[in-house]
């Protein structure tokens, strides 16, 4: 009897010794660091080299004058003097700063309005479709009654990006708190934690996936909101990116436009690439990212 338990505690141990050597293998088999970068970055670059070449033959076609559609070296030679002339500088400023305003006011709004109808029942029922319909109305159908509120300024401006970014931080809010299990919360109160403890302890914490999910996408909804208010809200004593944007519209100079709606995807990008960095830490802390594959 003692031998056959003998015998199956080391076949346990042999068994746990194997996996473990696996895991190790297979660690140690994963791709480099250089090879992970490259993976992640030549289909970004493939997919620019097709959009430059499907620019240039759609160029080449005739479809439209040079005036109106100029060929990708015309406008990358003007997006370089762009890149070293102040007035790209200046632009970025002001809208970097109207960004960071607006979007951080609609962060705070969406958690404490995604938080109080997320836990409160009659709250829920009274706002909870409001949110989602508040959501999915267009950003640029606010200009109207904001211009009406605050007249061509910076109010009118940071009123549309807060209305249009915080309703999805709120609804990130509430599908996380949804989505924490049932057995999580009791084990939190079992363990001393109530009110602000349980909230931040367990609640934000479990939740933290979807709302970072809520916070990219109110980012999208506020930068769109600010492109769309910097183009009809033009501040004359103010330069921002729409504000150039529309300058060059105005003035039939469509390699600085097209430099311009370049640098607006760039920021965009760099913005996604850093939620996406987040994003990834966070699937790491809670243990659903591939170490291998990462």
């Amino acid at each position: 009897m003692a031998s056959d338990t003998v015998t199956a505690s080391a076949r346990t141990d042999a068994e746990i010794s194997g996996l473990d050597a696996l895991e190790v293998a297979g660690r140690e088999k994963g791709p480099s660091r250089l090879r992970r970068i490259w993976s992640a970055t030549w289909p970004k670059i493939a997919a620019l080299a097709l959009t430059v070449a499907i620019w240039q033959v759609v160029v080449w076609s005739g479809w439209k004058d040079p005036w109106a559609l100029p060929g990708p070296a015309v406008v990358f030679a003007d997006l370089g003097d762009y890149l070293v002339s102040a007035s790209l500088w200046d632009g970025l400023a002001t809208t970097a700063r109207r960004a960071v305003v607006g979007f951080s006011v609609a962060v705070a709004v969406g958690l404490l309005l995604g938080l109080a109808v997320a836990r409160v029942k009659v709250l829920r029922a009274a706002l909870g479709s409001m949110i989602t319909a508040l959501q999915t109305m267009p950003s640029i159908a606010w200009f109207p009654l904001a211009i009406l509120l605050f007249q061509l300024s910076e109010q009118a401006i940071f009123f549309v990006v807060v209305l249009g970014a915080a309703p999805s931080v709120a609804n990130g809010v509430i599908h996380g708190v949804d989505y924490v299990p049932p057995l999580l919360i009791r084990a939190g109160r079992n363990l001393g934690a109530r009110g602000l403890n349980l909230y931040r302890y367990v609640i934000a914490p479990a939740a933290l996936p979807a709302i970072v999910a809520g916070l990219k996408q109110g980012w999208a909804f506020a930068w769109r909101s600010l492109m769309a208010g910097e183009l009809l809200v033009v501040i004359a004593t103010r330069t921002s990116i729409g504000a150039q944007l529309t300058y060059a519209r105005e003035l039939n100079e469509a390699p600085r436009l097209m430099a311009i709606m370049i640098v607006i995807l760039v920021v965009g990008l760099l913005v996604d690439a850093a939620f996406g960095a987040a994003d990834k830490a966070i699937r790491r802390r809670w243990g659903v990212l591939d170490q291998a594959g990462n």
